[in-house]
């Protein structure tokens, strides 16, 4: 399809699924399983946060916010799969390509920006203990939360515009879904704006929250080191569930910017989809697990939650 620009484009072409034949229904009850457990798990630990006083805390409201940003995030990709899986032919129309470039794009800006204020929030209670309630009030919490999801939210709409005026001479997109990095490789020409942009939104967020964490995590080693017993006990604690979260979605976001940026075709094509799908699809079935054990205060009052449903 040469010659052709994006006003003129009606759909993409998905070319990267296999040819399954009858495991096809397989994969469908799969991945349909994945998405009922990843509903499930996120909304009933928002249901517990918002519905229970004891847990009005900024710790657990930047969780709640997490646990939402899992639910997006995996709403923009699951039922789209559960459409393709069972489709003969993968095509995605032009609006719905962009729709899911948004959304998957905001959920990994969102969910660096979210892990970022976890570790600044964890930072001032382990550092700061004493002014802890004083630097973090409800109008500071609900300005880092409007900040972290306003930011991604505004940013995107940049590169959404910048692939929807790209000259295009193809519609096949090497993937499962839709996603920025591989719009901009079928463009004919004009694509350094987009490039660029793109390069500054995804490191400016990435490696920025990076820093900023690591920054932080370094001053609450300084504090565990000279601290007591207990200061230690409380930053484990804390600080284990997020680093764990923050180190598995780094993993999957690495290889997916490697892949996007970098020729992978030594990783065979099942690998990269399954490493293409993994930053999406874990983290939502991973932090509901890592917080809801490592957590006293969810564990204890979802269990007496479940035990009340039982009677």
């Amino acid at each position: 399809m040469a010659n052709s620009t994006l006003s003129s484009l009606s759909y993409f072409i998905l070319g990267a699924y296999l040819h399954v034949g009858n495991l096809r229904y397989f994969c469908f009850m799969i991945t349909a399983f994945l998405y009922i457990i990843i509903v499930i798990a996120n909304t009933s630990l928002i249901v517990i946060i918002c519905m229970n006083k004891s847990l009005h805390e900024p710790m657990y409201i930047f969780l709640c916010s997490l646990f939402v940003n899992e639910l997006y995030g995996s709403t923009g990709l699951f039922p789209f799969l559960l459409v393709q899986i069972l489709s003969d032919v993968h095509t995605v129309s032009a609006s719905i390509c962009f729709l899911q470039i948004y959304c998957v794009h905001t959920y990994g800006a969102v969910e660096y920006l979210n892990l970022a204020i976890m570790s600044y929030d964890r930072y001032l209670a382990i550092c700061y203990p004493l002014q802890y309630n004083t630097h973090m009030t409800y109008n500071k919490i609900a300005t880092l939360i409007a900040l972290t999801w306003l930011y991604p939210l505004l940013a995107c709409i940049v590169i959404i515009y910048l692939n929807s005026h790209s000259q295009l001479c193809g519609n096949i997109i090497y993937k499962v879904y839709c996603d920025s990095h591989s719009v901009v490789k079928l463009a004919c020409s004009g694509t350094h704006v987009a490039n660029i942009y793109g390069l500054i939104a995804s490191f400016g967020t990435i490696f920025g929250s990076f820093i900023f964490i690591i920054y932080t995590y370094m001053k609450i080693l300084l504090v565990c080191f000279s601290g007591s017993k207990e200061t230690r006990q409380k930053a484990v604690s804390t600080c284990t569930p997020h680093l764990a979260s923050l180190l598995n979605f780094s993993f999957g976001a690495s290889f997916e910017l490697l892949q996007s940026r970098f020729n992978m075709n030594s990783v065979p094509n099942m690998m990269r989809i399954l490493l293409s799908l993994y930053w999406i699809t874990c983290q939502p079935l991973f932090n509901p697990v890592m917080y809801g054990l490592k957590m006293s205060k969810i564990r204890v009052i979802g269990k007496s939650l479940i035990s009340n449903v039982g009677y």
